[in-house]
């Protein structure tokens, strides 16, 4: 049986993240991938842009809060000739991701799915791994669960709360969309028309998306825009059968979505599809109850965690787990808040950390806290943290949070 200092599973921007900190630590680093690229929701969810990362004072000023590995993706990205303010050129992303991880020395396991855990004690052995040649076990010391609905803890046996915690529902699913051929001109005149009519259509029962308005973003090209906007509500994104339902529903409301812009709008009247994302969009399912969860009032008061390993501005944003309606509770200019190390640390195991929307957190305070550019913090931190586990001879619950931090700063991340 292989065996490796550390085993990432997950590659999204968290996982991959964790993997390159933890290779430039020095460990034999390990990364398993479901599907054929890195990039996570990123890629197969196409999840667009990056929400908002820079802290703009009272003054004016800016300050960069998703930095070190993070800022380093987005740095590499323009210079393979991605261009986007605040988003990306999705397939140069996912070129620029291999690269990172290769020259890392990381390395991967594409097309493999995680389908079990070897425990003992408190530590996890090895994991069980579904291949296109079959299944395996690979061990490893140390383990970092970046996989989004925190399959490796449920296999290890962590404790976790699925959605929010009155009646475990998650947040809604969205399967993005991507049009092209739009006259943006013209949508920019109609596009307060389109969203009262939608509503109209909405109310009369022609619309069956239960979202409150159109959700679109631009910066992709000259007459492409990014859809958002499809919601489907109460199902449970960690059951295949569910899951399955929200595929086809999500996909229905794309091409309703279509023919209503088709139909009321000369601009979208050349319109093509161009692409839907290949999976649905999980904004929520599994978190790990650790031994800290972070909780929104935690958030609101910016408390300065003396564990803190990624910073934040985003907003509160939940998206109605039951239909229409999307509460925002905003930051002030100036504010930010900390996510501590112990919201990635299990209760139960010492040599696995959790990396990325599967932390330990309230509903409301991870409706802030899932964003790509956070959670790619996150994966740095858990990275740094698994080698200093390792060649400290500590566990995840033992080691020296602040060697761990003070690693993060010196790779340009901020966590203060």
């Amino acid at each position: 049986m292989q065996n490796y200092d550390l085993l990432v599973v997950g590659g999204g921007l968290s996982g991959v993240a964790a993997a390159v900190a933890a290779a430039r630590e020095g460990l034999r680093v390990l990364l398993v991938e479901r599907a054929g690229c890195l990039g996570g929701a990123m890629s197969n969810c196409s999840v667009y842009p990056f929400m908002s990362y820079t802290l703009t004072d009272t003054d004016g000023s800016k300050r960069v809060l998703s930095a070190g590995i993070f800022a380093e993706m987005c740095r590499r990205h323009e210079e393979l000739g991605g261009v986007s303010e605040r988003g990306w050129q999705p397939e140069i992303f996912k070129i620029m991701l291999d690269q990172m991880l290769l020259e890392a020395g990381v390395e991967i396991l594409f097309h493999t799915q995680l389908i079990g855990a070897v425990t003992e004690g408190r530590r996890i052995k090895a994991v069980r791994l579904a291949q296109k040649s079959g299944t395996v076990e690979i061990s490893a010391d140390f383990f970092i669960d970046a996989s989004g609905d925190g399959d490796l803890m449920v296999f290890a046996g962590c404790d976790f709360q699925l959605g929010r915690e009155s009646d475990n529902l998650c947040q809604p699913m969205t399967t993005c969309f991507k049009l092209s051929n739009v006259d943006l001109k013209k949508y920019k005149a109609d596009k307060p028309r389109l969203q009262e009519l939608y509503k109209q259509y909405q109310a009369e029962g022609k619309i069956k998306n239960p979202r409150e308005n159109i959700l679109i973003f631009g910066n992709l090209g000259e007459g492409i825009l990014h859809f958002n906007t499809t919601r489907v509500i109460k199902m449970d994104p960690t059951d295949s059968a569910a899951l399955s339902k929200a595929e086809l529903e999500a996909r229905s409301q794309v091409i309703e979505m279509y023919n209503f812009l088709r139909t009321n709008s000369e601009a979208f009247e050349n319109s093509t599809i161009i692409s839907i994302a290949s999976e649905i969009g999980v904004r929520e399912s599994r978190k790990l109850r650790g031994v800290h969860t972070l909780t929104a009032d935690e958030l609101i008061n910016c408390v300065d965690f003396e564990d803190s390993v990624a910073l934040g501005k985003y907003d509160i944003d939940i998206h109605n787990p039951e239909g229409t309606g999307t509460y925002i509770y905003r930051f002030k200019p100036g504010e930010y808040y900390r996510v501590p190390y112990r919201s990635l640390l299990p209760k139960e195991l010492d040599n696995m950390l959790v990396a990325g929307r599967c932390l330990s957190a309230t509903h409301e305070a991870h409706s802030a806290v899932r964003i790509m550019p956070i959670c790619t913090c996150l994966g740095e931190a858990a990275g740094v943290a698994a080698a200093e586990a390792i060649h400290s001879g500590k566990t995840a619950h033992t080691l020296d949070v602040s060697a761990v931090q003070k690693k993060l700063v010196a790779g340009g991340a901020q966590i203060h």
